[in-house]
């Protein structure tokens, strides 16, 4: 399982299908918060749960999730 303190800053997230869906910008609790500074993210902050990641490979986070299931899914930070 991976733990929070595994997950940095400016990581890349991507999908099971490699399709990119933002960075990280920090860890809160067991939740992601993906950065607004990010076309693919609407440029809105978007939250998303530690337990998708699968796995991290150097600077990426992959999730067990497709890039679009994890658009459909993730939370949106107001």
């Amino acid at each position: 399982m991976i733990q929070a303190a595994q997950i940095r800053e400016h990581m890349d997230v991507v999908g099971s299908d490699g399709g990119h869906v933002g960075r990280v910008d920090k860890v809160m609790g067991d939740e992601i918060e993906l950065t607004k500074l990010d076309i693919a993210a609407g440029l809105r902050h978007h939250m998303i749960p530690i337990t998708w990641v699968e796995m991290i490979d150097d600077d990426t986070l992959r999730l067990n999730l497709t890039k679009d299931a994890a658009k459909a899914a993730w939370r949106t930070k107001h």
